[in-house]
């Protein structure tokens, strides 16, 4: 039986990565608490030619077939891992790519992840996120409903404070419109 957690999560990506913006990373690292706010995400689904999930099911991305609820975490350019939060029913490939958070509480241990002292330059990017939060591919499946990392409701954005646009870095389907972030916000990757 699903939670009422993954439940709340279950649909379209391109539906979901909006609403996400708002809502609250929570993660527990070496007995500190590191806290940060989405700012920006990406949606991809696997009848877009840019997701992960496009071919099929693999190895690499079944976490992306849900249950949604689930972090799906992959290595990338050999060298970075992202962070995308699984949203679609199960047996079906789509998630959200979080791109950028704005950070809240463990600034320094973010500091120190990161080796950087400038605030803004922490969380702004999915690379620098997962580096700042300690996510790696050992939270690949993890629940987002339970600790060590936890989505939690943050405060809805209001919708003329969303801006959507064209996804970033990528090669295929690069005119889907699926990339989401809060106007203003200082901590999104790309303006």
């Amino acid at each position: 039986m699903k939670s009422d957690f993954a439940i709340s999560l279950s649909g379209a990506a391109v539906e979901i990565a909006p609403w996400l913006l708002g809502w609250i990373l929570v993660r527990e690292l070496d007995g500190e608490t590191l806290i940060g706010r989405i700012v920006e995400t990406e949606a991809y689904d696997q009848e877009d030619a840019a997701s992960h999930s496009c071919r099929g099911e693999t190895p690499r991305n079944s976490v992306m077939f849900g249950p949604s609820g689930r972090a799906y975490v992959y290595f990338t350019y050999g060298m970075h891992y992202c962070f995308n939060i699984v949203t679609g029913a199960e047996g079906y490939g789509c998630g959200v790519l979080v791109r950028a958070v704005e950070p809240l509480e463990g600034l320094e241990i973010m500091r120190r992840n990161r080796g950087r002292d400038d605030v803004s330059q922490l969380t702004n990017g999915p690379a620098k996120f997962c580096q700042a939060f300690g996510i790696d591919k050992n939270l690949s499946g993890h629940n987002l409903a339970e600790p060590p990392l936890k989505l939690e409701l943050g405060g809805q954005i209001p919708n003329e404070q969303i801006v959507q646009t064209t996804r970033i870095g990528i090669t295929k389907a690069v005119t889907q419109p699926w990339r989401f972030y809060v106007k203003g916000n200082p901590f999104v990757s790309k303006l």
